[in-house]
C-alpha cells in the first residue's frame, strides 16, 4: 500500500512545505519506507544560506516515524498519540549537504522498541543506494497522566 504526499499530510502535524515526504512506498508493523524529493527545493523551509545541510535527514526520518505511528494507529482503529522528537543518537552523516543530490531520497525507519509513552526507531536515509545519514530517534508520546 502506498500513500502520496496529501495522505501523509493527513497523518502528521506538519503542514505545507514542512511536510517533507513525497510518498510511502511500503510499511508494516515494524518498519516503513518513504521517498522524499523536497530536498532539492530552493524554498525548502529548513534550507540555510549554506544549502540544505545533511543534519536535516533527521527531520525526514522523524516524519517517517510519525507517519508509521499514524498508520499503525489507523490500522488499529484509533488515532495516533501526538509525540515529539526527544533525541537523535548515534547519528552518522556521510556528507555535508542534501540539496546537491539529484533525484529521490529513500527514508527507512524501523521500530526498535517502545511502549505507550516512548518509542525508539533506527533510521537510514539513502540516495541512489548510498547511505547519506543513519542513527536512532527517541520519540516521547504525549499521553494523559495515569491517575
Amino acid at each position: 500500500m502506498t500513500l502520496d504526499h496529501g495522505e501523509i499530510a493527513g497523518l502528521i502535524p506538519h503542514a505545507g512545505r514542512m511536510c517533507l515526504l513525497a510518498r510511502v512506498d511500503a510499511w508494516d508493523a515494524q518498519q516503513i519506507r518513504c521517498t522524499a524529493t523536497s530536498h532539492t527545493a530552493a524554498d525548502h523551509p529548513l534550507r540555510s544560506a549554506s544549502g540544505l545541510l545533511a543534519c536535516t535527514a533527521v527531520e525526514y526520518a522523524a516524519q517517517a516515524a510519525a507517519v508509521h505511528g499514524g498508520l499503525k494507529a489507523r490500522a488499529a482503529g484509533r488515532s495516533a498519540s501526538p509525540g515529539f522528537l526527544a533525541s537523535a543518537r548515534g547519528v552518522r552523516l556521510h556528507r555535508l549537504r542534501l540539496d546537491d543530490l539529484a533525484g529521490e531520497l529513500a527514508v527507512d525507519v524501523e521500530h526498535v522498541a517502545g511502549d505507550d509513552r516512548q518509542l525508539l526507531y533506527a533510521f537510514t536515509v539513502r540516495h541512489a543506494g548510498q547511505t547519506v545519514a543513519e542513527g536512532r530517534l527517541a520519540v516521547v508520546l504525549d499521553t494523559p497522566l495515569l491517575q
